[in-house]
């Protein structure tokens, strides 16, 4: 019972020093915080102007509210995705990296306390761009399942940690350019998942790839519950086979990673900067 505390407030630990990252680094939060905020304005307008562009009559607010979901949910999944992800160059950025990876503390005890960082931050992340973009865009969420498309949040949210977890093995093998290999692994995921259009519009090469991302049933289930009031029954398979997958690849994601880190320190790796 001990080891497990121990291992928890280790685990707060790194919660707390994200967060105190965050403050040292106020200013390049809000440069983000309105980039990502205009990128949804932008988005959302271009459903907003489906109906002048098309010349003819559409339900404009289906649009904007498809886009809109999109937009949100990509943004709160690839918060967890670069918060973890980027983890081993934040490390070197802060000149951390020898000191964090040769103390004693668990390596999962380290990822966990990211991974928790990691959804608080892109919860509250998005709820401050969903709010202000709600000022511009009226929002009828009436027939909305709310408590289902937050079960399935919940679900991505598992999947997208495991994915973080082995991009984050780019920088400990490639110091000088890992961390722009995680970008494109974000990029991809963004091609395929359906984030701005359905996956059909894809080729079907693309489409076989997006079958695999968790990033789809993410969104596609997100907008049934938001935009057609799924109900929760139907979407437990969904959830189930998020968890399930999420679960699977974050335990493969721990075993790569601890294997590529002894490689790493063993090659002196750590010590380079990228």
């Amino acid at each position: 019972m001990n080891g497990f505390i121990r291992e928890l407030r280790g685990a707060y630990a790194f919660v707390e020093r994200n967060i105190n990252l965050i403050r040292r680094y106020w200013g390049w939060e809000i440069v983000w915080l309105i980039y990502s905020l205009v990128n949804s304005l932008a988005v959302t307008y271009i459903g907003a102007g489906m109906e002048r562009i098309s010349g003819e009559s559409l339900d404009t607010q289906y649009i904007i509210t498809y886009l809109l979901v999109g937009t949100l949910i990509w943004s709160y999944l690839s918060v967890i995705f670069y918060s973890i992800s980027e983890m081993i160059a934040w490390e070197r950025w802060e000149g951390t990296i020898e000191y964090t990876f040769m103390a004693p503390v668990s390596r999962l005890t380290h990822l966990v306390g990211t991974t928790l960082f990691a959804i608080g931050y892109g919860i509250i992340r998005t709820l401050v761009i969903l709010l202000i973009v709600a000022a511009f865009f009226h929002l009828d969420l009436s027939g909305a399942n709310i408590g289902g498309a937050l079960l399935l949040l919940l679900a991505g949210s598992v999947s997208f940690v495991g994915l973080g977890i082995l991009a984050a093995v780019l920088p400990l093998l490639y110091p000088e350019r890992g961390a722009q290999m995680t970008n494109a692994a974000a990029a991809i995921l963004l091609l395929i998942s359906g984030v701005y259009y359905p996956v059909a519009t894809l080729p079907d090469w693309l489409q076989a790839i997006a079958s695999v991302s968790p990033a789809t049933y993410v969104i596609e289930g997100m907008r049934g519950c938001l935009l057609r009031g799924v109900p929760t029954g139907s979407l437990l398979p969904t959830v189930f086979t998020l968890i399930g997958a999420g679960i699977g690849v974050t335990a493969i994601g721990l075993v790569i990673f601890r294997k590529v880190e002894r490689y790493a320190k063993r090659t002196g790796r750590l010590k380079r900067s990228g």
